[in-house]
């Protein structure tokens, strides 16, 4: 989970990319740089190239659960070097091979949220926790991406969501620095901002790289900091 844990969302900025557009019917090598392919009806020949591609790993690698694996290494590595199209069809061919391979949607939810698309990032990501829900560093992404809904959409439900999310991943780990972070930024959005200023600071003992000043400002603004460390 190395590579993974890398490349989380805390640092994944917007990237300009290829956005293919989905209102006209999607060409082969238009469907490859959307997740899972675009989730629409293959034709023939994605088919058919399928076939050969499984058929080329059979005879490469030992198990398809090892090709998975080495498609999604070279993925994050695309993704950190910002090549997301390539990262998405890599990712694309992992999932192809094992469709039980976490780092498959986990790579393919911070793909489409370098992206800013955040509905194809909450959904991917979802897929990931669904196969494991005591991956803390996924988790946090997870809800790094509801409260990003929730400052687009204001939907009650996005933040509910996070919340849970964090809880359970601060209850198996709390030392994890970014969901700390987020749970000051969900304390702030739910007008706790004691609770804010609480995990913030958790946050930043842990580590301060991760820290954001600009949202300190945010909650300095609505209430000073009780330690008085950010005057």
């Amino acid at each position: 989970m190395g590579l993974a844990q890398n490349t989380h969302l805390a640092s994944a900025g917007p990237n300009s990319d290829t956005n293919v557009s989905t209102k006209k019917p999607l060409e082969l090598k238009e469907r490859r740089v959307l997740p899972l392919f675009g989730e629409i009806s293959k034709t023939s020949e994605q088919i058919d190239e399928e076939i050969k591609f499984l058929s080329e790993c059979d005879k490469s690698f030992t198990t398809r659960t090892e090709a998975s694996t080495f498609f999604a290494t070279r993925a994050w590595e695309y993704l950190q070097e910002g090549s997301l199209d390539t990262a998405c069809y890599r990712f694309n061919l992992a999932q192809l091979l094992n469709d039980k391979n976490v780092e498959a949607y986990w790579g393919l939810g911070v793909v489409s949220y370098q992206r800013e698309n955040w509905v194809d990032a909450k959904r991917m990501l979802s897929k990931g926790v669904n196969l494991a829900a005591d991956n803390v560093p996924l988790l946090v992404d997870l809800s790094t991406v509801d409260l990003k809904l929730y400052a687009i959409t204001s939907r009650k439900e996005e933040l509910d969501e996070a919340g849970e999310l964090l809880k359970h991943a601060t209850a198996i780990d709390s030392s994890y620095a970014l969901g700390q972070y987020n749970l000051a930024l969900l304390h702030y959005n739910l007008n706790e901002l004691d609770k804010s200023w609480e995990h913030l600071h958790k946050g930043r003992n842990l580590d301060f790289s991760g820290l954001n000043l600009d949202f300190v400002e945010l909650l300095k603004a609505k209430m000073p900091d009780p330690q008085g460390f950010f005057k």
